[in-house]
């Protein structure tokens, strides 16, 4: 592995300001001391321009490279952690209640600071770099708000790349998936209005509870009896909420789950189907059923020429290490939100441990530190060479 001997020689600084994050994980738009430091760090980096507030609580950086290119590349990390309690036992654990980074963002926000540190005093590239630090990634539409707020009219790009860290992966191997790599995905809350009662007189109800189980079965059936076997889908129920003493039948029941997919035809069969059973089952029942289906995520979609220039740049980092797959993830990322608009591509880093995203027990590698700080650097460094040509 060749980290950037620049980015190993303050790799030290990188971990304490992961730690750091680590121990006060903010939730979505609510990034206020985070983007604070951010913004703090890349000033004293030297960074040409850095613009705060886009979005909520985004934050962007320019870099001039020495030369004068006027092509601009993008490079965007994620900022906001998840509600959960945490449970990794380790000494920098957070010290939010309820909150905690348990998806590794506050390693890809310290990621791309090494990256913009390293870029500021090399300058070894021709044309700019645009660094984006994104609030709100984990479903609340980060993404979106910064791109309505003009992100990409403020700080065009020509072309814009990420990175997620992946304890499924071993270290040093770096793949994209060119093409859809990552699943879009639907929420939906649906509502069974009842009858309640008294839990001794069950036939003066209109049950939600039994209603309410019988959809959640009558879901299952969307993937198994409607979906092509060739086409990838995902539908969970997550919660499924009623009542609230031993003696009532509750009046009402509340299901949401998530849908995630890799075609339109596919998420449009899966809405209708899943709007259709509940319309039949409250005309079989003789109750009310609301349902609420919204996109969150659209399918991520790696440029395919992109996808092959990234690998190039990280196997300068990690050689044979850095790979094209053709493993879609069925988790969602709402940086397929800024592909839509800027063409690009999407890493996956692996690094040690056993403890999946999402999970209390989390933690993330900080080996992988000079690692992403030193891909970002490279796909930079390759994509406006310092003299000459992409």
């Amino acid at each position: 592995m060749s980290v950037i001997p620049k980015i190993e020689a303050f790799a030290d600084e990188l971990t304490a300001i992961r730690q750091d994050f680590h121990a006060h994980p903010e939730l979505g738009f609510e990034e206020t001391r985070t983007s604070g430091i951010v913004a703090e760090k890349l000033r004293a980096y030297g960074v040409d321009e850095v613009h705060e507030g886009i979005g909520g609580t985004g934050v962007v950086g320019i870099i001039q490279g020495n030369g004068g290119g006027n092509r601009r590349v993008g490079l965007r990390a994620d900022m906001d952690a998840l509600p959960i309690e945490e449970a990794s036992g380790v000494p920098y654990a957070s010290t939010n209640p309820g909150r905690m980074h348990a998806c590794g963002h506050d390693g890809h926000t310290t990621m791309l600071l090494g990256a913009a540190r390293y870029l500021a005093e090399t300058r070894d590239f021709d044309g700019t770099v645009v660094l984006i630090f994104q609030p709100a990634e984990e479903g609340l539409g980060g993404a979106r708000r910064m791109i309505a707020d003009g992100l990409f009219e403020k700080f065009p790009c020509d072309e814009i790349y990420g990175m997620h860290n992946d304890p499924n992966a071993e270290p040093g191997i770096v793949t994209v998936t060119p093409g859809p790599g990552m699943a879009g995905a639907c929420f939906f809350d649906i509502t069974v209005k009842g009858t309640g009662s008294h839990a001794a007189m069950p036939h003066q109800s209109k049950d939600p509870i039994v209603i309410g189980t019988a959809l959640v079965q009558q879901l299952q059936s969307v993937v198994s009896r409607n979906t092509p076997p060739t086409k990838p889908i995902v539908l969970s129920v997550t919660t499924f909420n009623a009542g609230s003493a031993y003696n009532v039948v509750p009046g009402s029941a509340t299901i949401t789950g998530t849908v995630r997919y890799f075609h339109d035809d596919v998420i449009d069969m899966a809405s209708s189907r899943i709007r259709e059973l509940c319309a039949g089952l409250a005309q079989a029942y003789g109750v009310e059923i609301e349902v609420d289906i919204r996109n969150v995520f659209d399918v991520l979609m790696n440029d395919p020429d992109l996808s092959e220039a990234y690998i190039a740049a990280a196997s300068e980092v990690v050689g044979d290490g850095a790979r094209l797959s053709e493993d879609q993830a069925t988790g969602s990322e709402d940086f397929a939100d800024m592909l839509k608009v800027v063409p690009g591509a999407y890493c996956r880093v692996g690094h040690a441990g056993s403890v999946p995203l999402h999970n209390p027990a989390f933690v993330l590698d900080d080996a992988i530190l000079p690692v992403g700080a030193s891909v970002y650097a490279r796909i930079v460094e390759t994509r406006l060479p310092a003299g000459g040509a992409t």
